[in-house]
């Protein structure tokens, strides 16, 4: 299936701006973008509202670890609103799993979670119905699109895109 909005040699605003604020994340946090991006997956839909990843500590390394490798697992620091920080340190070894899976190897060791109150931004209004023609439409760009679980997230975002233009008059 060919990229409907891809150019060549074109980059996308979101590559840019990640490309100058994943240099000072990892610096200043030990963190980037992609983590902070994926934490409601990362999270999972129980603590993707009351939490957010603050920072990553890795511990100094002077030489060498036994394995040769020279790292260390480091300490994820969790920002959790409230009561719901207990409920979260209780799955603290999943998470921890969940973590790791997302970087692809033993990136962390150990969880810290910190009692703090998290912004949630305002749910935006829903996106009005589509018409007929709407659907029509958006069905037949996805129509070749083979991957359900990928059909139904594109099919949400063109809903969603579709559903806050105002419809045609005439």
């Amino acid at each position: 299936m060919a990229k409907p909005f891809s150019r060549k040699g074109s980059l996308q605003i979101a590559e840019i701006a990640n490309g100058l604020i994943d240099p000072i994340l990892a610096k200043r946090a030990g963190i980037n973008t992609l983590l902070l991006a994926s934490w409601d997956e990362i999270a999972g839909e129980q603590f993707a509202d009351c939490s957010r990843p603050e920072r990553i500590r890795w511990p100094r390394q002077d030489g060498p670890d036994e394995t040769g490798g020279g790292f260390a697992p480091g300490l994820l620091t969790i920002a959790c609103e409230g009561a719901r920080a207990l409920f979260l340190a209780h799955q603290e070894a999943e998470l921890i799993s969940r973590v790791n899976s997302f970087f692809g190897f033993r990136a962390i060791s150990q969880i810290r979670i910190i009692q703090k109150a998290i912004h949630v931004p305002e749910r935006k209004p829903r996106a009005r119905p589509l018409d007929a023609g709407e659907k029509n439409r958006l069905a037949g760009m996805l129509a070749e699109v083979e991957d359900p679980r990928l059909r139904e997230a594109l099919e949400r975002l063109g809903t969603g895109v579709l559903g806050r233009k105002p419809r045609r008059q005439g």
